[in-house]
């Protein structure tokens, strides 16, 4: 099963839920659980947009 791609605009949604998790104490891990992405995803994401 091929992987799934995701939209520029999913991805900036996911980090804003991913940043209010973090915001309210939460994990990392927790927060990537809870968008369904792993957390290696996650922090290509960030590598990514950081510019």
């Amino acid at each position: 099963m091929p992987a799934k791609k995701h939209k520029p605009e999913e991805i900036i949604g996911k980090r804003r839920k991913v940043e209010i998790v973090l915001g309210q104490g939460g994990t990392t891990a927790e927060a990537c659980r809870r968008i369904a992405v792993s957390e290696q995803t996650y922090y290509r994401w960030r590598k990514d947009m950081v510019a």
